[in-house]
């Protein structure tokens, strides 16, 4: 059962280095351009380059190359966890505006990563360092200690202000972000204390877990810097879900006035998708507008009381409110787009009747822009329905 732990958690040592990497790859531009994520990249990026050394496969490579080989890989192997703890201390302390906690993980990362090097070369001649399962650790026990309370001491502080601050922050994604770190941070927590039970009372049970340890503490770091990521692709992929069902009413309407257009519309819905007019993160914004707009025009071609002829057209079989509207304003829609385009006169001032519900109008006065766009999503469902094909009481 034991070896059975250690081989799984040794087979999750490439998966979860690769995923590491691919990380702090993808955040990188964004990360180094933000001083609170800085700290927290930091860390991943260098647990990502300590747990590559300490890959099986790298490990093996480098006793064969020799003790000094070996050594040399090993201390910049603990040189760089050590790196790793005093910027999980940094991101911590970023996070929750303590300047007085960033001093204090530079200082003490400072002291660690000399005091190890001290130790190293006060040893006597060794090769790579290691805590064997029977007999003294190599250098000594007084690097390992001071190497075990780097990682402890980080590990502790960041898994408790992790756990409080994400209790606070109103931000689903960095309450999301900062539990996935805390919990990976707890696990590299368990290993550290581990190998103190070893370097102090000589116990290995809990040895053959390390492995797996070490590598789902990769792992969950690895998803809690890319939780950003993951809301982007998330809010993008509901925009463009959302530009891809109002585009048959946005183009008819845009087609109609098309004035109210900020940038010339593409020439089919998928490449004004994959090639928007306007930045993507203001493509469903515009769309609203400008479909709202386009509504608040053509309401002058729209007779006293259509939209109230056309919401007694809408079956009320227990559907909602506000879609029963939506399809009016759909039914109504249709109607003075034809009006317009045939070149009727309109009724300027006569017809204020298409404006979009109160409780839903209007983004440019503080209102929901989502709430906004989710009826103009019920407006353009029934504007392409037969239902509303029927005319209504058109100038």
């Amino acid at each position: 059962m034991a070896a059975d732990l250690t081989d799984f958690g040794n087979w999750l040592a490439v998966p979860s280095v690769v995923c590491l990497w691919l990380a702090v790859l993808l955040r990188a531009p964004g990360a180094l351009r933000s001083p609170q994520q800085r700290g927290l990249w930091l860390a991943v990026a260098t647990a990502a380059a300590a747990m590559t050394l300490n890959l099986p496969d790298v490990v093996t490579y480098a006793m064969t190359r020799g003790a000094a080989y070996a050594h040399t890989i090993g201390l910049v192997r603990n040189l760089v966890g050590v790196l790793s703890a005093g910027a999980v201390l940094y991101f911590v302390a970023a996070t929750t505006r303590g300047r007085r906690l960033q001093l204090a993980s530079c200082a003490a990362t400072a002291a660690w990563l000399s005091a190890l090097v001290a130790l190293d070369a006060a040893a006597p001649g060794h090769g790579t360092h290691t805590m064997p399962p029977v007999g003294d650790p190599v250098p000594s026990l007084a690097y390992w200690l001071v190497l075990i309370s780097a990682h402890v001491i980080a590990n502790t502080v960041c898994v408790a202000l992790c756990w409080r601050y994400s209790r606070r922050t109103e931000s689903r994604g960095l309450a999301a972000g900062l539990r996935l770190f805390g919990l990976g941070t707890a696990l590299a927590g368990l290993f550290w204390l581990a190998y103190l039970l070893k370097a102090l009372f000589a116990s290995t049970w809990a040895m053959p877990a390390l492995p797996l340890l070490m590598n789902l503490h990769g792992l969950l770091r690895a998803a809690a810097i890319l939780v950003p990521t993951l809301f982007t692709l998330r809010r993008t992929s509901a925009d463009i879900a959302t530009a891809w069902r109002l585009w048959p009413l946005w183009r008819d309407l845009v087609e109609a006035v098309p004035h109210v257009a900020l940038n010339k519309p593409r020439s089919g819905r998928v490449m004004e998708l994959l090639w928007p007019p306007v930045p993507r993160n203001l493509l469903v914004y515009r769309k609203v507008i400008e479909t709202r707009d386009a509504i608040l025009i053509l309401g002058e071609y729209v007779g006293p009381g259509a939209l109230e002829q056309a919401r007694g057209h809408v079956a009320d079989h227990g559907i909602p409110e506000q879609r029963r509207t939506a399809a009016a304003l759909a039914r109504v829609l249709k109607d003075a787009r034809r009006a317009k385009l045939a070149g009727l006169p309109g009724q300027t001032g006569e017809a204020a009747g298409l404006e979009l519900p109160a409780d839903i109008q209007s983004s440019n006065e503080g209102g929901d822009l989502a709430d906004e766009a989710r009826f103009l999503v019920d407006v353009a469902e029934a504007y392409t329905s037969p239902a509303t094909t029927e005319e209504v009481n058109v100038p």
